[in-house]
């Protein structure tokens, strides 16, 4: 069993940054790939980034491609996701996600949720 847990959302202008960290509880949290999600008012939610359960690779979403990184610190037991270049598309509710066999293209195949952070981008 795994809990997550996010933070560092918030209202910032278009063009600003932010950093969204997630928090995994138990001791074997190098043992699963990490993704972030995210959900627009009245839109499914979409695979936004992902990393392997070492950090060697990482996955991006072609629409935030060059403006987010996704990272992980396993002794510390987090997932970060660094959001640069933010635009008003990109406000969402944000969930990081943790699976221990994630899908080839890394965007299902996740077991465990966090409860999300908004991200609230103005223009």
């Amino acid at each position: 069993q795994v809990q997550l847990v996010e933070s560092g959302g918030g209202l910032v202008q278009a063009g600003g940054s932010l950093r969204l960290s997630c928090a995994a509880s138990g001791r074997t949290f190098s043992s699963y790939a990490m993704g972030w999600f995210r959900q627009a008012p009245g839109k499914e939610r979409e695979f936004v980034a992902a990393i392997s359960w070492s950090g060697g690779s990482t996955y991006y979403a072609d629409s935030v491609k060059g403006r987010f990184t996704i990272s992980r610190d396993n002794a510390k037991n987090t997932v970060y996701l660094q959001m640069n270049s933010l635009k008003p598309e990109d406000t969402a509710v944000y969930y990081c996600a943790a699976g221990q066999t994630p899908s080839s293209s890394w965007s299902t195949g996740y077991d465990y949720w966090g409860q999300g952070t908004q991200v609230t981008v103005s223009s």
